[in-house]
């Protein structure tokens, strides 16, 4: 069967501009929020919960296929050659202080990203790619940055919880990088670094982090023109496992993979 993605990333963006416009409303009494603590670091909101219900109530209800998200367990349905993943607010963190966070939604085929979105509701800013089509925010397509000067560089990462596998070696794989480079910038969610970098605000971005935040956003490098592999530089085969993840454009990448893979610790299998 063929399917119409274009269309598709509509509803996903109509979508999403309603679990928007819903979140706002708790984002807007920050400090009031009734908040549980999932794990170090790791917080759950209200807002979470009632974004990602609307959100599964939408796409459920109209399209055959499972879902996973981030504060449910998984939808399952009989037709398995597509698959929704869902974070419904991708930097609770920033979100619970009153900074801004994304809500991003990806659609798989088997292996493959067909479309995806990042949208940050604080600014309006509603990121989107097909795959094949070019990555755009808010229809204006969207390139990578073309600097290649190391001075220049702009580069985001996050500081990783003790419970993550390469917690240790965090502050000397930032020691590693920073002496040259222009800047490092801890934007607060993997799904906005991934968009800063297909936009060019960012040269590039690694982390440890999981695919569910940033499945949409490397089909928006890719769309973009960057590169994206793991701290090895292998292929989504691995990082979509790992969580190792080196997105950027070619010069800020080639810089990254050659810093980092020095780094602590070894190179997970």
């Amino acid at each position: 069967m063929t399917y119409d993605y274009h269309a598709i990333l509509e509803d996903m963006a109509a979508t999403t501009r309603e679990a928007g416009a819903l979140t706002l409303k708790h984002f807007k009494r920050f400090r009031d929020l009734e908040i549980g603590v999932k794990g170090p670091g790791d917080f759950v909101s209200d807002a979470d919960r009632e974004s990602e219900t609307l959100i599964r109530d939408r796409l459920l209800s109209r399209y055959p296929w499972g879902l996973t998200g981030e504060e449910f367990a998984p939808a399952e349905r009989d037709d398995q050659t597509h698959r929704w993943l869902v974070d419904p607010i991708d930097g609770t963190t920033n979100f619970l202080n009153g900074q801004h966070y994304t809500i991003t939604i990806a659609l798989r085929r088997g292996n493959e990203t067909m479309c995806g979105l990042v949208y940050d509701p604080v600014a309006d800013e509603m990121f989107t790619a097909v795959k094949g089509h070019g990555a755009f925010l808010n229809g204006e397509r969207l390139h990578v940055s073309r600097s290649t000067d190391i001075a220049m560089m702009c580069v985001g990462t996050g500081l990783p919880t003790p419970n993550l596998s390469l917690h240790p070696g965090a502050y000397a794989r930032l020691d590693a990088i920073r002496a040259p480079i222009g800047a490092v910038r801890i934007v607060g969610s993997a799904a906005n670094s991934c968009a800063w970098v297909a936009c060019g605000r960012l040269t590039g971005y690694f982390e440890e982090t999981g695919f569910v935040d940033t499945a949409a956003g490397i089909l928006l490098v890719e769309e973009a023109g960057g590169v994206v592999t793991d701290w090895w530089g292998r292929g989504p085969d691995v990082f979509e496992r790992t969580g190792c993840l080196i997105v950027a454009n070619p010069a800020t990448h080639a810089y990254l993979l050659e810093h980092l893979r020095g780094t602590p610790p070894k190179n997970p299998a």
